[in-house]
């Protein structure tokens, strides 16, 4: 009783700054943790969704404040929040997890004006799905597979800007994926997912895509602007090597690097401090 008293009071407090399209630094972060704990004590799918629809009208507010690139909210365990280095992008990202349905992730791409105009702004959701992520084609909006995305860095290809985005997606209950991307935009300013940029021996992919096992965990990160490292995944035995479910880090590290415009596989590199 004495929560969804609570529940109510903050949807109150916050209601006559959303509806007019402002968000309060003080008031939100407040909001979103209250409402996120509910979301991690609360095993109703159709409750879970009705606090979902609460958190999506204040991380959209925020999304379209003129804060949104000045502010960062601290303290939000389970709302990803990461902005380019050239501070032209910012990325919010959160999922929701269910127990009779697939879950869902949600994803606001904010891009900030090189004019000074207002900010564009891209609302993307998709459900949890378990089929493999495509590397041989391009994604847009309609079709975006879904992902929480945790690093990003900006890149110049044919004197337009792109972010090369490290994700991670739990779709599939058996596999874990790890995704290195690449965002750009048309001169319609419409979001497009992917580039034929990635060299691995095997043709020249769209993206790169990692899969192992769901309790096992691997590192993705960047060394450099120009360098990508990543823990190299094998199987768990020979007989399981057609089975990315029994995937996981072997101890040794292999990576992606950015060589005469491409990003180029190199396999057992050492990541040694020089």
């Amino acid at each position: 009783m004495r929560s969804s008293i609570l529940y109510l009071i903050l949807l109150i407090l916050l209601s006559s700054g959303i509806a007019r399209g402002q968000v309060s630094p003080k008031n939100t972060p407040l909001a979103l943790e209250e409402l996120f704990n509910r979301l991690v004590d609360n095993y109703n799918d159709s409750a879970r969704i009705r606090i979902n629809d609460s958190i999506r009208l204040i991380v959209g507010s925020y999304a379209k404040s003129d804060i949104v690139f000045t502010t960062r909210f601290t303290n939000l365990r389970y709302l990803g929040q990461i902005m380019s280095p050239d501070s032209l992008l910012k990325i919010i990202t959160w999922n929701l997890v269910l127990e009779n349905e697939p879950g869902r992730y949600f994803c606001y791409f904010i891009r900030r004006d090189s004019k000074g105009k207002e900010n564009k702004v891209y609302n993307l959701s998709a459900r949890y799905n378990e089929n493999l992520i495509k590397t041989d084609t391009t994604y847009s909006i309609p079709d975006w597979y879904g992902a929480l995305y945790y690093d990003l860095r900006p890149y110049v290809t044919d004197n337009r800007p792109c972010w090369v985005m490290l994700g991670l997606d739990y779709g599939n209950p058996n596999i874990s994926r790890k995704i290195i991307e690449v965002l750009s935009f048309t001169p319609q300013d419409s979001i497009v997912f992917g580039r034929k940029w990635f060299s691995s021996g095997e043709g020249i992919k769209y993206r790169a895509v990692f899969e192992y096992a769901s309790n096992a965990a691997m590192s993705l990160r960047f060394k450099s602007s120009n360098s990508i490292i990543f823990d190299h995944l094998a199987p768990f035995s020979p007989a399981k090597k057609d089975d990315h479910q029994y995937y996981g880090p072997d101890y040794s590290v292999d990576a992606y690097n950015f060589e005469n415009g491409l990003w180029k596989l190199a396999i057992d590199v050492d990541v040694r401090n020089q």
